[in-house]
């Protein structure tokens, strides 16, 4: 397993893939959290990482099935997959392998956001005087939210071998589970009835529910169980291409 994860994370960094996910996130995060003003947080009245907190889920699901599109769609088109289960390591250790090293590049690229919690937090007035408790919350969401997107996006890649249409396939299921059911909820046959209980199937209702600080072991295993959801179905996959 760590054998695989290893591999994965010298092939990101061993050429401008790495590279170029952590400075591209880097920069979009920097340009709306500090220059569109629709975002900026010098055009607020408030020290709060609330912009940046709602901005973060929206580009993940870019950014996400970005890494993981390759992970095994990659292995699929040049044939090393078979050669790859052949080997001494199971088909559990070779997914979870693969979900450890998109999601430690996902944690690295997130990592310079704390320069904007050292900026805000010496921005306010007094210095320090900010809700942490809401956003050490906020940051276990994203922590959370970013291992369920790596999930599906490896689960969109063992489906096929074309890496563009994994990561379409990525972006549509990550979209779909976090911000459809709000919507759905919106329904007329929903609405005011059963909208509450729609909403808790998507992904939004338990990182808001984190974000606010207080953390509830409900949303703790909602987002475990996404996760194990998906990696199951990912080994699932690769079960059948060796059948």
């Amino acid at each position: 397993m760590w054998e695989v994860c290893l591999k994965e994370i010298r092939g990101f960094f061993s050429s401008l893939i790495g590279y170029l996910v952590i400075g591209v996130f880097v920069l979009i995060l920097g340009l709306m959290m500090w220059v569109f003003p629709d975002f900026s947080i010098l055009d607020y009245n408030t020290a709060s990482l609330d912009q940046f907190f709602f901005t973060v889920p929206l580009i993940f699901m870019f950014l996400i099935p970005a890494i993981t599109m390759r992970s095994i769609a990659e292995e699929m088109q040049n044939g090393t997959l078979e050669l790859l289960i052949t080997k001494p390591i199971s088909e559990v250790e070779i997914v979870i392998g693969k979900f450890l090293a998109c999601l430690l590049l996902v944690w690295i690229a997130l990592l310079p956001s704390l320069i904007y919690y050292y900026s805000v937090y010496q921005l306010a007035s007094p210095v320090g005087n900010l809700d942490n408790g809401a956003i050490y919350g906020s940051y276990l969401g994203l922590l959370l939210l970013s291992a369920s997107f790596v999930a599906i996006g490896i689960f969109s890649s063992s489906l096929t071998k074309n890496q563009i249409i994994a990561f379409l396939f990525g972006v549509a299921l990550s979209y779909l589970l976090f911000y459809a059911f709000y919507y759905f909820s919106k329904l007329p046959i929903f609405f005011g009835k059963t909208d509450d209980i729609v909403q808790s199937i998507g992904m939004q209702d338990h990182y808001d529910s984190i974000s606010r600080g207080v953390v509830d072991t409900r949303d703790i295993i909602y987002f475990f169980s996404v996760i194990f959801f998906f990696i199951w179905l990912t080994i699932q996959n690769i079960n059948q291409k060796k059948n």
